[in-house]
């Protein structure tokens, strides 16, 4: 079940607000500028599917947002609990961080954690399957793929080069919750 959590920047411990509606998740991040949407196949996705049978299968809404927001490069990324550099992606992808560009991320399987720093909140969001996520540009964030990651996401992009992260610096993200293989929302 995918979730929003608010704290305020100041709090990682106790939430503002909490929900696991979509609806909800949608309307509270989209105040903020971060679009998430829901998306559904066109056509059956199987374990082992190469990166061009997982993007034609999600071809009608990667399309739909390369002609809205001018995306140029589509891939996608897997990452399993047995990945040799689980560890020092996890730990990478934990500290803040912004881009030139927006950050797409849709959920084919799994789940992840997107963490957004925002005014004086603190915005914990969990995509799971069939979830897309768009971090707006210059938006301070986190992603956490827990100590086990299990995930499969399509990425889009306006720069050719794909992911290139700007570190804040900031430590904020150590005062935040993580996610845990086992969690579940709350």
């Amino acid at each position: 079940m995918s979730w929003l959590r608010i704290y305020s920047e100041k709090d990682g411990g106790t939430a503002l607000m909490s929900t696991g509606t979509h609806a909800d998740i949608a309307r509270e991040l989209g105040q903020v500028g971060v679009r998430f949407e829901r998306w559904q196949a066109s056509q059956p996705v199987v374990p082992g599917a190469s990166q061009d049978e997982v993007i034609a299968a999600y071809r009608p809404d990667i399309e739909r947002l390369q002609r809205e927001n001018g995306y140029q490069a589509v891939d996608v990324i897997s990452l399993n609990p047995d990945h040799p550099d689980r560890a020092a992606l996890r730990q990478k992808f934990l500290n803040e961080h912004t881009h030139s560009e927006d950050e797409v991320r849709f959920f084919v399987a799994g789940r992840g954690q997107f963490t957004l720093h925002i005014g004086d909140k603190v915005y914990e969001v969990l995509c799971e399957q069939g979830d897309l996520i768009g971090v707006p540009d210059g938006t301070r964030h986190w992603f956490d793929m827990s100590e086990s990651p299990c995930f499969i996401a399509i990425r889009l992009f306006t720069n050719k080069e794909g992911w290139v992260a700007n570190f804040t610096g900031d430590e904020i993200a150590a005062r935040f919750p993580r996610l845990t293989a086992a969690q579940r929302a709350a």
